[in-house]
């Protein structure tokens, strides 16, 4: 399910960068400070100063396309396309624009997707994505070529839904969702007008089958996304029902976390789903993992370390490289600087798990839009990642960190 077997290619940059048998640090490891760094110039590869692993800026909306800033819209979006030829960024006028992810080139402004599309990249014709309607209104999914600008309907929904909820009027993912690793199932959630959530289904793309429905009862879901290897379908909400994993018809559930918090589904050694999430309400803050299978709950690491607490995002995209997720962190405070914080990291999916570390993303709060966002690509060679470069504002371009092929290991 999880892989297309296409290698991907780094950079011009990063091409010689890396010595044979070069090694990322791992471990617990605490910097006195985060060194400085000039605001790097687009396209041109650094080492990071602290990890010395390859970076690039991918973007300068200064003097590009993008209005506004150039960022990666989220961590449970796969920013990179089939073979990580292409990457996407969003601009703060709601227009997404593609890149070159070996020149960072600028390619182009897509033709279709516009606002909270929710775009997903085909699992293995690059030059593929689909797409929603701007912000949910609608019950289409749409499916771009992004080389010729064509665009066609492959599900559409609405008669259907109506039939079973004559109000519906939205059907996506609340922006947070993806479809299964192969791109065959979704799932997602249904608003009214007045965007009250009246329930959740399943679909088969290659049937253009609905598979299941549940009603929502009033619950509205903060987001729903089908789980990578498209069994279930995960429904996160703060309100009773907490987040639930449904099997695709909705005849079975699993409770795996009593709220909805940042979290991505990735896949573990096995093969098996797993929901990696943070939960502040334990004790330690711990990041864990729930075996969407088996039930088993698994802590990662604690986050509240000397008083300290942070944000993070999760990104669980590289499904050609099963048990491992990124994770970024942003927002520390409390105390003083501890070794999770303010960078872009390497999780393995065990308990004690090894922890590679990636680089500092050098963002500094100031609203949502400046939170890192790290995404990885499907084969954990390219993670894209957001940054404003230690001035707190919304001025943010994208930056790119390569790795070896084998270097997760």
């Amino acid at each position: 399910v999880p892989g297309t077997g296409v290698s991907t290619s780094p950079s011009s940059g990063c091409r010689d960068f890396y010595s044979a048998g070069a090694a990322l640090v791992s471990g617990e490891w605490l910097t006195a400070a985060i060194p400085s760094l000039a605001k790097p110039a687009k396209g041109k590869a650094f080492a990071e100063p602290t990890y010395k692993t390859c970076v690039t800026r991918v973007t300068d909306h200064a003097v590009e396309p993008p209005s506004g800033f150039a960022r990666n819209d989220y961590s449970r979006r796969q920013a990179f396309n089939a073979d990580s030829s292409k990457l996407l960024v969003y601009a703060l006028d709601g227009f997404w624009h593609v890149y070159d992810a070996r020149t960072m080139a600028y390619v182009k402004k897509l033709v279709g997707p516009a606002g909270d599309a929710e775009p997903q990249w085909h699992p293995s014709d690059p030059n593929l994505l689909y797409y929603l309607p701007s912000n949910g209104v609608g019950m289409k999914l749409y499916e771009l070529n992004v080389a010729t600008d064509q665009t066609r309907v492959v599900g559409d929904f609405g008669a259907r839904l109506k039939a079973r909820w004559p109000g519906a009027a939205a059907a996506w993912t609340k922006s947070e969702g993806s479809p299964s690793a192969d791109g065959r199932y979704w799932c997602f959630m249904v608003d009214d007008a007045n965007w009250n959530g009246v329930g959740v289904f399943t679909w088969d793309r290659d049937t253009n089958t609905i598979l299941g429905m549940k009603d929502t009862n009033g619950e509205r879901p903060d987001h729903v996304s089908m789980s990578p290897s498209g069994n279930y379908c995960v429904v996160s909400s703060d309100g009773a029902s907490g987040t639930v994993a449904y099997s695709r018809d909705f005849s079975q559930q699993k409770k795996v976390h009593h709220k909805s918090e940042h979290s991505d589904i990735a896949l573990d050694e096995n093969g098996d789903d797993v929901y990696v999430a943070i939960d502040y309400q334990s004790n330690a803050g711990d990041v864990f993992m729930v075996n969407l299978r088996t039930g088993v709950r698994t802590v990662l690491f604690p986050t509240y370390l000397s008083g300290t607490a942070t944000a993070l995002h999760v990104s669980g995209k590289a499904y050609n490289k099963r048990g491992w997720v990124v994770i970024s962190t942003y927002a520390d405070g409390g105390g003083s600087l501890q070794w999770l914080h303010r960078k872009v990291m390497a999780v393995q999916l065990k308990a004690d798990p090894v922890i590679y570390h990636l680089a500092h993303h050098h963002s500094a709060p100031a609203g949502y839009w400046t939170e890192p966002h790290a995404s990885v690509n499907r084969d954990f060679t390219k993670i894209l990642f957001n940054s404003n470069w230690d001035v707190a504002s919304e001025n943010i371009d994208a930056y790119m960190v390569e790795l070896p092929v084998g270097a997760i290991k």
